[in-house]
């Protein structure tokens, strides 16, 4: 039996999705920008989907563009906000547990000589708003200021108080990282640009930026006539074709899917302490996404248990990004002051029922009885 639980990394095909797919790899291959026949049913299939989208996250279809992936699109909502910026010297202000691709385009930013500051969180991985909105206020940031601020935290689930930033500091734009949020919870208001990933949803490999209008944004990239001048290229049509309706089926049921997951977390957050001796659970306990959990466990190499809990049929994650080349702990939990060893993220998806996460519980605490008797810390 194998249960799959890192839904955070890339959800299973949703079915609505494969079959979306399915239809439009026939109808949906042409140019859509061109004038043949193909091309026409290819747009026809593309203005569909970004109808559709545009009706999830409420915005215009006109504000809506799709990238090649979620990391893509992260990089384009940030460098994008920031090119349209007063100037080259705008001041970049963010978390300190944004995803990477946040922190990737900050440092191209701040290699071009613009100004980055990153604001520090709490022991749940929320960040400090008051920081965060004086930062954002200052007005010794004569390039304009931008801020990014993801709606809930990727690695331990955290919500984020993006309504308060928007509000506190109206006029500074906000980008918003969703890539974790939309599909599963409510995405903040306020937002200037978002970025979100289909993946996560149950769709495929497909990134959306979303724009209002109003906002300055100048894309980064070399003109392109493509996506309103946003993103070059032509847009992957059978992938937004099966993430429009992918996204409006799982918006469908999300309520109820919500309630079912949070439940299932709650399990892991009240159980994995119990059953696993030295055992902390992180981010908050109520305020977070109802499918993400991450929990450290003392005296365990996380690849090592990764592998243990792979080889007993369950595919979790580490909330390190540890690697044996970098044997660099994840940012995120370093800047939590959290354990950054041993660390599992579990996240659901509606295949996931709780026979899964009972048989997951019954094995855990034998994996890491197992690796700590590897490490010689089962006498600990």
């Amino acid at each position: 039996m194998r249960v799959y639980l890192d839904a955070a990394a890339g959800a299973p095909l949703h079915p609505v999705a494969r079959e979306a797919l399915l239809a439009a790899l026939d109808d949906g291959w042409a140019d859509p920008g061109r004038l043949s026949g193909e091309s026409r049913r290819a747009r026809l299939l593309l203005d569909a989907a970004r109808e559709s989208l545009a009706q999830s996250i409420d915005v215009r279809p006109d504000e809506l563009s799709f990238v090649a992936n979620g990391t893509a699109a992260l990089h384009a909502a940030v460098l994008g906000t920031l090119a349209g910026a007063r100037s080259a010297a705008a001041h970049l202000v963010h978390s300190a547990v944004e995803h990477s691709a946040v922190l990737h385009a900050a440092q191209v930013h701040a290699s071009a000589g613009g100004q980055v500051t990153s604001i520090g969180v709490d022991a749940s991985g929320r960040v400090d708003l008051g920081s965060f909105l004086s930062t954002c206020l200052k007005k010794s940031s004569p390039g304009g200021v931008v801020g990014a601020l993801q709606a809930a935290n990727h690695e331990v689930g955290t919500r984020q108080p993006v309504a308060q930033v928007a509000s506190g500091a109206p006029d500074v734009p906000l980008v918003v990282d969703a890539t974790q949020t939309l599909g599963h919870d409510d995405v903040p208001e306020g937002w200037s640009v978002l970025a979100a990933d289909a993946r996560t949803w149950g769709g495929p490999t497909l990134g959306v930026l979303a724009v209002r209008t109003g906002v300055r944004w100048r894309s980064p990239y070399p003109e392109d006539d493509r996506e309103f001048g946003r993103i070059p290229g032509v847009p992957d049509v059978p992938a937004a074709v099966a993430a429009a309706a992918s996204l409006r089926a799982v918006l469908a049921d999300r309520d109820a899917e919500a309630e079912r997951t949070s439940a299932l977390v709650a399990q892991i957050r009240d159980t994995v302490p119990q059953i696993v001796p030295d055992t902390v659970v992180l981010g908050d306990a109520d305020d977070r996404l109802p499918h993400i959990v991450t929990f450290s466990c003392l005296y365990v190499d996380g690849e090592a248990l990764l592998t243990e809990l792979d080889r007993l049929g369950f595919a979790v994650s580490s909330g390190s990004s540890c690697t044996s080349s970098t044997l660099e702990p994840s940012h995120v939990l370093v800047a939590m002051g959290a354990l950054t060893s041993g660390n599992v993220r579990v996240s659901l998806h509606p295949g996931v029922r709780a026979a899964d996460v009972d048989a997951f519980l019954a094995a855990l605490p034998g994996a890491v009885a197992t690796i700590r008797a590897q490490l010689g810390a089962d006498g600990l």
